[in-house]
């Protein structure tokens, strides 16, 4: 059933009118930061940094700086033209219902909905598919400013007990608390905030396993339900050490408790170990030290295993658990080439996950970045293809490995979301809902094209507009990218994408090498001594629109977060000619010094440590905080990030800031926009993301020309 309605939108956002660029003396009020150089040497290279003061996010002298610093931006966001347009946009497309896939326990079902006028999203329950919402957990009694927000962690088999975890604003750490569904009564047992994984409860509740992941080890931890924190036990990660990511999981079944490891986050060295909970016995290697990623899951008494061993674009295999145990210590794991291969390597198309449901093995495919999905039987028989409606990102089938009914989620950039229900022994789809996001998708088109990076390898490139765009050259571009931890970018619903259209102008997505579009051969291709690649694969990206005529230099932006903070950092200090504005958030930008602060040691398995002397001089060779020029005409650039991040540190942001804002011509301004609640890993409020967007759009309509 059809429900997006077309709501009347005006042509305010539609007409594009030039705006004279501002001269150096418009900016008579921009901020100046105080200097003190630190010389340092490293490998016999001789570095100086002048802002490592700002390294110190607690000092009076940093935080009357941020103070400042957000009062230069304010000066230039709030009087940008257009700007209660953009906003009134934004909360036309971002205040409607929002549901997140159900999961079923006991016959009930769990989900989480956002109301049109509610700021995060409630936890709920119906006693069936369609029956009526209970309330479970309402984050707007969590915190009075609604930056607090609460997801499932876990749910028990029978439906009675719910974990769920608390984040404050954007912060990486948890607090997990447990509810007894049918009482409403909070239980005794919970975790403090912390860095930790959801847990995973065991099928008679009277036990569940979580992992930390800060401090000097992880760690894999079990509690007995009702005994206080300080007395869990730690069983497993003694012979791991920080650089590591743990997580361990109960099997469906509750017979096996499966433990991952990852070698950082690169995911190209990950250890699997098991456990038989019903003996209570050792803790098994399934596989160690190989240097190919497994991700598996356990059904009955079989792990079926996702992996890139002897396959870059990944197959799926699997393991007896008894026959492993039953091996002499001696022996040691057993060897993958004695694993059972049920689904093998595609010629064409990279796996993109593995779900188990309804006795089938659902695999997600990659095909040219178009998601497929498709059906294979318990031993790899293949049976059927699930249709989708578009080019789009599908996401993994959820349900459970004994019952028929699963679910799972489409949704493109111009597809708001949409969840099916799936019969997994017929495979017959239906829509459970529909976002209701008043646009029209049939008026926008989106289109992949192919170009030549510079070392000749072809790349792809989404492109979405409004029908009957006119390549004249002045189109406006707003560009993003990621390319790096082996994650694959396919298009997902994005209301600033969906603006940016409805503005005349293209958004547009190539897939950089360091993703996992076509293996892991495409990830290594960008990381480490590689990465210059994914900078590499962006700027051809931005020539070929502008080959292509779809824009020009003037009118060409471009924004990324994180490891695409780190990507667009890279582009305007490498090809500063070539943009004319920059939203960088939660960037890293200082490649020497980034591996000392919060979770980043996780992180050089991708990227490499400037402790290494080789390492060092390629990282060296990009660190955009390390190749800023005095005087050079940079594009406009606006900084995000805030304290609550806890995954990369503030530092990059701050210290970039200061120093662009010392070294450009100020032809064009660059900006800080801090926000002293917000953070990395979500959690915002729906007003916090309106307001986010609508700023970022407006600095970006401003310094492009484009009047709403």
């Amino acid at each position: 059933m059809e429900m997006i309605r077309r709501a009347f939108v005006p042509l305010i956002l539609h007409c594009l009118v030039t705006v004279p660029a501002m001269a150096a003396d418009s900016y008579p009020n921009k901020p100046k930061t105080r200097q003190a150089p630190v010389k340092e040497t490293l490998h016999g290279v001789t570095l100086t940094d002048p802002y490592r003061w700002l390294e110190d996010q607690q000092s009076a002298e940093t935080r009357a700086w941020i103070a400042e610093q957000n009062r230069f931006t304010r000066t230039l966001l709030d009087p940008a033209p257009g700007r209660e347009a953009i906003r009134k946009r934004m909360s036309e497309l971002l205040r409607v219902e929002t549901v997140l896939i159900p999961m079923e326990r006991g016959g009930r079902y769990f989900y989480r909905r956002r109301p049109a006028g509610a700021e995060q999203p409630l936890i709920l329950m119906r006693e069936s598919l369609n029956g009526k919402d209970k309330t479970l957990v309402d984050p707007a009694t969590l915190s009075a400013d609604h930056t607090a927000s609460a997801r499932i962690s876990a749910v028990s088999d029978d439906g009675k007990l719910l974990a769920y975890a608390i984040q404050q604003g954007g912060k990486d750490e948890i607090a997990v608390r447990f509810l007894d569904v049918d009482s409403g009564r909070h239980l005794d047992d919970a975790l403090p905030e912390g860095k930790w994984t959801d847990v995973s409860l065991t099928p008679d509740k009277k036990r569940f396993y979580y992992a930390s992941l800060g401090g000097p080890n992880p760690r894999i931890r079990v509690p007995v339900m009702g005994t206080p924190f300080s007395a869990d036990k730690e069983i497993f990660g003694d012979q791991y050490g920080a650089e590591h990511i743990v997580f361990g999981e109960v099997s469906e079944n509750g017979h096996w408790l499966l433990i991952t490891v990852f070698h950082g986050s690169a995911g190209d060295v990950i250890d699997l170990f098991a456990q038989d909970l019903r003996t209570a016995g050792p803790i098994v290697p399934v596989v160690k030290g190989v240097r190919a990623s497994f991700l598996g899951t356990v059904v009955d008494d079989t792990l079926i295993v996702d992996t890139n061993w002897n396959a870059p674009r990944r197959r799926v295999l699997s393991v007896d658990l008894p026959a492993l145990f039953a091996r002499k210590a001696e022996e040691g794991p057993l060897p993958p080439e004695q694993w059972k291969e049920i689904v093998p390597e595609s010629k064409t198309a990279t796996i993109d996950g593995i779900s188990l449901a309804g006795g089938r093995l659902f695999v997600r495919y990659l095909e040219n970045v178009q998601s497929r999905i498709r059906v294979y039987s318990a031993s790899g028989n293949y049976e059927r293809e699930i249709e989708l409606p578009a080019i789009g990102s599908a996401s993994a089938i959820y349900g459970r490995w004994k019952s028929n009914e699963a679910f799972y989620n489409f949704t493109s950039f111009h597809i708001p979301s949409r969840i099916y229900r799936l019969d997994a022994a017929k495979g017959v789809s239906e829509m459970w809902f529909q976002q209701p996001v008043p646009i029209e998708s049939g008026d926008f088109v989106l289109d992949q094209q192919w170009f030549q990076s510079k070392d000749g390898t072809r790349i792809p490139l989404f492109l979405l507009y409004k029908k009957g765009l006119q390549r004249d050259g002045n189109r406006p571009v707003l560009m993003t990218g990621y390319g790096g931890f082996n994650v694959s970018m396919t298009p997902a619903f994005s209301a600033t994408a969906v603006a940016w259209a409805e503005l005349g102008g293209v958004f547009a997505l190539p897939n950089l090498r360091g993703g996992s579009e076509f293996g892991e051969q495409w990830h290594e291709n960008g990381m480490r001594f590689e990465k210059q690649n994914v900078f590499d694969d962006f700027i051809g990206a931005a020539e070929y629109l502008i080959r292509e005529k779809y824009t020009n230099p003037k009118r060409l932006a471009i924004t990324g977060r994180s490891n695409g903070g780190l990507l667009v950092g890279a582009a305007l200090t490498q090809r500063p000619d070539l943009f004319q504005a920059v939203v960088c958030g939660y960037p890293l930008l200082d490649m020497i010094r980034y591996q000392k602060f919060l979770v980043a040691r996780f992180w050089v398995p991708e990227y490499g440590s400037s402790d290494d002397p080789a390492q060092f001089k390629y990282l060296l060779s990009y660190s955009p905080y390390h190749h800023v020029k005095p005087g050079t005409d940079y594009p406009a650039v606006l900084f995000i990030t805030g304290d609550a991040d806890t995954r990369v540190d503030p530092l990059h942001a701050r210290k970039m800031t200061a120093l662009l804002q010392r070294d450009t011509a100020w032809r064009r301004p660059v900006a800080l926009l801090y926000d002293v609640k917000a953070g990395h890993s979500g959690g915002q409020s729906a007003t916090q993301t309106i307001d986010e967007i609508t700023d970022t759009l407006s600095f970006l309509t401003t310094q492009m020309g484009i009047r709403p």
